[in-house]
C-alpha cells in the first residue's frame, strides 16, 4: 500500500503531541515580565521537547516522501514510535511539576531512547518493503553502520543530538536557568569519574545518535526525488 495515509495519521498526532506540550505551559500569576522569571526553567524542557518532536517529524516527512509502499509491519512499527513520543509531553510535565528530580529526567531520556530505537525499527522496515535499489534505501544507506553513525564531514551533516545527551542537557540547562533566577530545584545526581559522565553515557548517546536521520540524508532524499 502506498504512504499518503500513513504520512497523513502521523502528522496528525504528533501535531496533537505539540498541542498538548504547549497547553501544559500555564500562564503565570502577574502582570509583570518579572512573573514569567520562574517559568523560564518549564519553558526550556517545553523547547527542548519541541525541538526534539520537530526532528521526528521531519526525518518522518522525507522519510515517507521516498518510500513507496508500506506493509503491514511497517504500519506497527510506525505505530510503535508514535506511541513512545506520544509520551514525550507527559514525562516533560513530570520533569517541570518536580523540579528535574533523578526518576523523572531518567525517565525522560528512557522516553528519548525508546524513540530513536522505534525509529531506527521503522527505517529498517520501510528499507526492507522497498528494496535495496529503492531511493529510500539509497538515501539512507543499506548498512547498519551508515544508519547509526552516519560518516563524519559528510556534506551538509548535521549531528542531531542523542536521546542520552538531550537528557543531561535538559536536566543541567534547567538547573542553570533556574539558578539563574535564584531558585535552585532539587540537587541532580552527581555525575562521577571527576566530573565526566560515564563511559556508559557516552557509549549510549552514540549507539542512539543515529536513529534519527541526518540533514545530509534528508538532503540526499530530496536530490534523488528531483531526479
Amino acid at each position: 500500500m502506498g504512504t499518503g495515509r500513513l504520512e497523513a495519521f502521523s502528522d496528525g498526532v504528533i501535531a496533537i503531541i505539540i498541542t498538548i506540550m504547549v497547553l501544559e505551559l500555564k500562564a503565570p500569576h502577574g502582570g509583570g515580565f518579572d512573573a514569567l522569571i520562574p517559568t523560564i526553567p518549564i519553558f526550556l524542557s517545553y523547547v527542548l521537547s519541541f525541538v526534539y518532536v520537530g526532528i521526528y517529524w521531519n526525518n518522518h516527512h522525507h522519510m515517507l516522501h521516498a518510500a513507496e509502499q508500506v506493509s503491514g509491519a511497517g504500519l506497527w512499527a510506525n505505530l510503535h514510535l508514535l506511541f513512545w513520543l506520544s509520551l514525550i509531553p507527559f514525562v516533560t510535565a513530570w520533569m517541570d511539576e518536580n523540579s528535574f528530580t533523578a526518576a523523572p529526567v531518567a525517565t525522560y531520556g528512557f522516553v528519548l531512547l525508546m524513540a530513536s530505537i522505534a525509529y531506527f525499527i521503522l527505517a529498517r522496515i520501510l528499507i526492507r518493503d522497498n528494496g535495496p535499489a529503492s531511493k529510500l534505501a539509497q538515501a539512507i544507506g543499506t548498512d547498519q553502520h551508515e544508519v547509526l553513525a552516519p560518516r563524519r564531514g559528510a556534506r551538509g551533516h548535521v549531528p542531531v543530538p542523542a536521546p542520552a545527551l538531550l537528557a543531561v542537557a535538559d536536566e543541567h540547562v534547567a538547573q542553570g536557568a533556574a539558578d539563574l533566577v535564584g531558585h535552585r530545584p532539587a540537587q541532580a545526581p552527581p555525575c562521577g569519574h571527576g566530573g565526566h559522565w560515564p563511559r556508559w553515557a557516552s557509549q549510549t548517546a552514540r549507539d542512539a545518535g543515529g536513529a534519527a536521520a541526518s540533514s545530509s540524508g534528508r538532503a540526499r532524499i530530496r536530490s534523488l526525488q528531483r531526479s
